[in-house]
């Protein structure tokens, strides 16, 4: 694609970076097929291709309009034409660009503002949006059928306890800023998984949100202020004492891995190098963490020759049929991180009969804030997901996503969990006690 970027952008590290991704783009169409929106619209300007092309005549100097910002808006970020496209055209990057350029141009109405700007608030901060969130579950019963549907109840079962990390192997992990408060079991599932594979899991008490909400809300100046934090708050866990210099005081060793347990986490923080590489102070440590960022599938499936010994089970002679398990690959993992059929090979190894999932590159429409933010989309994707979840008639449902896991559970009828925390339930199930309950 030729491209004539504008004066105002041209010279910079995001007009340079925008011209690159442009000039990859050549016109096949291929995205179009992949893309959810433009299946539900059937719009040209609700596909990648169409999104493309509005924001190169943006970037040219062409006049933006409310109408740009629509169809930008609409794009779930999913990333399922970058998995499709022959031509590596890299437009998750290309869309947080003009997206920036769209919200300085065209602004947003003081409601439209107001809900972003309180989602930013709210949902980065893990103990108001807890506070929030215990409010909302108080008031449940006395709230119309609509907003009460749309507060989740709180967790059935409670995490159990957990020892003191143990093990020479070390590995940091993530908390979150939902999770705690929405699905407490997942980290602590993580840890109990970890913890018989001989690895400990630890926590920075001063890390917070990976950035991924403003940043994808457009407020992207405070999207990597929480990145940079998040850099400080690791690094001491990350550079051994030997590196720190004279009298300096923290972790002896480095650990190994920085664990995700949320996709939507685990694909920011992977791209902290490339997000932060402008910037002189963070660039080179930024880089350092993302190439230490694991995604919990990944962490679990290079121990699985430890993993296949905890669960042998003696032969009984009368072993039970495998439960059917439907799988759902949230977008930040299969598309965003690249990481694809390795859960499932988890799952598969642990016993469970995985089920075909028809149509299972297209995002069950969470995709962070948007189920809030463009519900009509969001549901009509949801009941896609769910009927096509469903359809090879499973006992339960597991996926790898906070977002996606809250979003599917309200549109269910089957149990939806964390893939880590099944395997947990199993592993206790094949050997009980590892951990004092």
């Amino acid at each position: 694609m030729q491209t004539h970027l504008a004066d105002f952008i041209k010279d910079t590290p995001e007009g340079k970076e925008a011209d690159a991704i442009l000039r990859t783009c050549v016109h096949c169409g291929f995205c179009l097929a992949t893309c959810p929106t433009y299946q539900l619209l059937g719009d040209e300007l609700d596909s990648p291709r169409g999104r493309i092309y509005l924001m190169k005549q943006m970037l040219e100097g062409e006049p933006v309009t409310e109408k740009t910002q629509l169809h930008l808006d609409r794009c779930l970020t999913c990333r399922a034409c970058e998995t499709a496209c022959p031509s590596g055209v890299r437009y998750g990057h290309l869309l947080d660009i003009g997206r920036g350029i769209v919200e300085k141009k065209v602004g947003r109405s003081l409601a439209a503002g107001s809900m972003r700007y309180v989602l930013r608030q709210a949902l980065p901060n893990p103990s108001l949006f807890a506070s929030l969130l215990k409010i909302g579950r108080a008031a449940r019963p006395l709230l119309p059928g609509g907003l009460k549907d749309s507060i989740p109840a709180a967790p059935v079962r409670e995490s159990r306890s957990l020892r003191a990390a143990l093990h020479e192997r070390r590995m940091l992990v993530l908390q979150g800023c939902v999770q705690p408060a929405l699905a407490p079991d997942i980290n602590a599932a993580a840890m109990r998984v970890l913890d018989k594979l001989g690895i400990s899991l630890v926590s920075a008490p001063d890390a917070g949100c990976c950035g991924a909400v403003s940043y994808h809300l457009n407020a992207q100046q405070e999207g990597l202020d929480y990145m940079r934090r998040n850099v400080d708050a690791w690094w001491p866990y990350i550079v051994p004492d030997s590196e720190k210099g004279p009298g300096a005081k923290g972790e002896t060793r480095g650990v190994e891995a920085i664990v995700m347990t949320a996709s939507g986490c685990g694909v920011t923080v992977k791209e902290y190098g490339h997000l932060l590489r402008h910037d002189p102070a963070y660039a080179e440590k930024a880089a350092r963490i993302s190439e230490l960022t694991r995604d919990i599938s990944e962490i679990v499936e290079a121990e699985l020759p430890a993993l296949v010994s905890l669960l042998d089970k003696p032969a009984t002679g009368m072993e039970s049929p495998k439960q059917k398990l439907a799988f759902h690959s949230p977008c930040t993992l299969q598309h965003g991180m690249r990481i694809r059929g390795i859960a499932e090979k988890i799952l598969a190894v642990a016993g469970f009969d995985l089920t075909y999932v028809p149509d299972a590159h297209l995002c069950c429409g969470s995709a962070g804030t948007y189920s809030i933010l463009q519900p009509e989309l969001s549901q009509q994707l949801l009941k896609n997901k769910v009927t096509a979840l469903e359809s090879g008639h499973p006992a339960r449902i597991a996926t790898a996503n906070i977002g996606c896991l809250m979003h599917i559970r309200s549109g269910a009828a089957l149990p939806v969990e964390h893939w880590i925390e099944i395997l947990d339930e199993t592993l206790e199930a094949a050997r009980p006690g590892t951990i004092e309950d």
